[in-house]
């Protein structure tokens, strides 16, 4: 009698990106290279956020720009803190210095900066720019 193969799902092979996502915190590395100033710079092109006002998704590019002093931000980390923003109601401007906040108070970098570019909605196009540079 031939053997019964066991039947693999999509839902036991992949992990549980929901909770991933859910239970996401930032996450932080030694800059190894404090010898001299650098800069990092992320784009985010699949950030969605959905507008408090309206309850209709916004679709934006976050670009994240930083000089690092003593810490660097964990990549993975950082794409699930993004994709906690996805179901989360909250204006243009608040997801630009949300966002910078939570950065400086994990990194306390030498300077950053975050600019949220929304796609246009309304026949509105919003950019949002918040910058911080840490005082010597």
């Amino acid at each position: 009698m031939a053997k019964k193969k066991k039947s693999v799902t999509l839902s036991t092979l992949r992990p549980d990106g929901a909770r991933m996502i859910r239970e996401a915190r930032l996450m932080r590395f030694e800059n190894r290279t404090q010898v001299r100033r650098y800069t990092v710079e992320f784009t985010c092109p699949e950030f969605t956020c959905v507008c408090p006002a309206s309850g209709f998704p916004d679709f934006a590019t976050l670009h994240i720009k930083y000089v690092p002093r003593k810490y660097c931000v964990e990549l993975k980390s950082l794409k699930l803190y993004i994709n906690q923003f996805r179901d989360r109601g909250i204006f243009h401007e608040d997801v630009a210095n949300v966002v910078l906040d939570d950065l400086i108070q994990l990194l306390d970098p030498w300077e950053i900066e975050v600019i949220g570019d929304f796609s246009v909605r309304g026949n509105i196009k919003t950019v949002v720019t918040a910058r911080h540079v840490r005082e010597a």
